[in-house]
Parts: structure tokens; C-alpha cells; sequence
């Protein structure tokens, strides 16, 4: 596998939702997407499997967003992974790693998509994720900004999230 090839891609209906602070579905010209709050930190949860073509170094998480109706302000993001291991992780609860950030500005136009990469090492930052194994990506709009500045007005909408290698 080569650095920047794509290992997994999500879509919003892809999500599933946590039990509370959840981002909702909603449509944007027909196409789903999920709203992310300006006031209140909500996440989506994404499953998958790290392809076994995995080579073993960092990922990138890639998020395909655009703002409801804000053309200006940053909005912040948040992604962590939640490796699912040989009798390792208890289903019951959850345990994923130290979240990893980036804030991007909002498109000048509403309705134009902006792209935020938030890059994780290899290990912690990836709760030690290996090929093949089952995992959990949660991502966050930390709308309150306890890690940096989210002054974006209105919702947030997520689109897609794609992990590639890097």
C-alpha cells in the first residue's frame, strides 16, 4: 500500500450514533449528511475494518463538510479510534484513544464543501489499530472549543470521512 492510498470510506448513513450528543441525519440537495451543533459537542461512530493491506504506519482522517448556512468562522474537529482486539475490548463500554484535532475555516460559499485532514500516528493515537482488525471512529465538532476555537455560527454538516495511509 502506498502513503496517501485510501484504506476505508464512511458515509453519513454509515453512522451510528451514540446513546446521547449524537450528530443528526439530515439532507442537504438530496444528499445525506449529518448536523453537528454550534453549541453543543456532538459525535458520530463509524465501524469498519483496517484492510489487511494495511502497511503499518499513520492514517489521516479525512472529513468532507460544509457549514448550513456559515460562510465564515472555524469550526473544530475532533477524530478517535477505538481498536476492537482479540478478547481486548469490551463491547460493553467504550475506550477510545486520546481524540486527535484540526480546525478548518468554513467555505466562503454555503453549500460548497470544505476538506479537513487530522492526522494520527502510528500506536496510541491509533489505540495500537492493526490490519485486520475491527475498529471505531468517533468524530466530534467540539463546538464549545475546549481544544481550540470553534466560533462557526449554525450546524455543521459531515458528508463523507475517508482514512487513507500516510
Amino acid at each position: 500500500m502506498a502513503s496517501g492510498d485510501t484504506l476505508v470510506v464512511f458515509g453519513a448513513l454509515d453512522n451510528e450514533p451514540p446513546t446521547s450528543n449524537f450528530a443528526s441525519i439530515d439532507t442537504r440537495n438530496s444528499q445525506p449528511c449529518l448536523d453537528f451543533d454550534a453549541s453543543t459537542d456532538e459525535s458520530a461512530v463509524f465501524s469498519g475494518v483496517l484492510p489487511r493491506n494495511y502497511a503499518g504506519g499513520g492514517i489521516t482522517v479525512r472529513l468532507a463538510w460544509a457549514g448550513t448556512s456559515a460562510t465564515s468562522g472555524t469550526c473544530r474537529w475532533n477524530s478517535s479510534i477505538e481498536r476492537q482486539d482479540d478478547e481486548g475490548q469490551d463491547l460493553d463500554s467504550d475506550s477510545f484513544a486520546t481524540a486527535q484535532a484540526a480546525g478548518a475555516t468554513a467555505p466562503g460559499t454555503s453549500g460548497m464543501l470544505q476538506y479537513t485532514d487530522i492526522p494520527h500516528t502510528s500506536g496510541a493515537q491509533m489505540d495500537s489499530l492493526a490490519a485486520g482488525e475491527r475498529f471505531r471512529l468517533k468524530i466530534t465538532r467540539d463546538a464549545d472549543g475546549t481544544g481550540g476555537t470553534d466560533d462557526m455560527t449554525g450546524d455543521a454538516e459531515l458528508f463523507s470521512v475517508e482514512i487513507r495511509e500516510t
